[in-house]
């Protein structure tokens, strides 16, 4: 288990390196051609597949600025649970996220940016640490709540240009994604089930 969630924080650390990598090349060598290219645009069926290719564009350096801390530390948080977790929920985040910027968003409009997992990330620390009653979780929880609890007024409509329907259905989809998973008890109890007779299954979690 620890060492999936170490290859579970690299990944974190790894998709935010990513998102570096295409701004600098976007920003100075394509001028915005990447964010046209792979962002999400609404109503759009040309290219359905930019739902997984948006989060890691951003409009440009400040916009990326924004998103880099609280991507990394909640998304880091996600990843305590297990690499397989951490990716299932992320996953389940950036459909959620894309269909309903997909669906809501004014339509040809294009959307870019990890604001959606980072709004996901915190919706599902903090519904996790209800579902899971486990120290640890409540912890993360709280602590969440204090720093980052303000950022739920981001699912409303408040500014120009920024996409609150990205907000609001990435926290959607965190809460759906701390519902839909098994709990890790039980998760251990299917690999691990008892202690009589025979070798214990190794945990890894999802």
């Amino acid at each position: 288990m620890k060492e999936s969630r170490i290859t579970a924080i690299l990944t974190v650390a790894g998709m935010l390196a990513a998102m570096w990598v295409f701004e600098l090349i976007d920003s100075f060598l394509m001028f915005g051609h990447l964010d046209r290219a792979f962002g999400l645009r609404a109503w759009d069926l040309d290219s359905p597949w930019t739902v997984f290719t948006a989060p890691f564009m951003h409009g440009n350096l400040e916009h990326l600025i924004g998103n880099s801390l609280p991507f990394l530390v909640l998304g880091s948080l996600v990843a305590f649970s297990g690499l397989g977790r951490f990716l299932l929920t992320t996953l389940i985040i950036i459909v959620v996220s894309g269909v309903g910027v997909w669906l809501f968003s004014t339509p040809y409009s294009l959307t870019v940016g990890a604001s959606g997992l980072v709004f996901g990330y915190f919706g599902y620390t903090v519904l996790r640490g209800v579902i899971e009653r486990k120290t640890v979780d409540i912890v993360i929880m709280i602590c969440v709540v204090l720093f980052y609890g303000t950022m739920i007024w981001g699912v409303l409509p408040q500014y120009p240009g920024v996409s609150w329907q990205a907000h609001l259905f990435g926290f959607i989809g965190g809460l759906v994604a701390a519902y839909a998973l098994p709990r890790r008890d039980a998760r251990r109890a299917q690999i691990n089930p008892g202690h009589e007779g025979g070798a214990q299954g190794r945990y890894y979690g999802i």
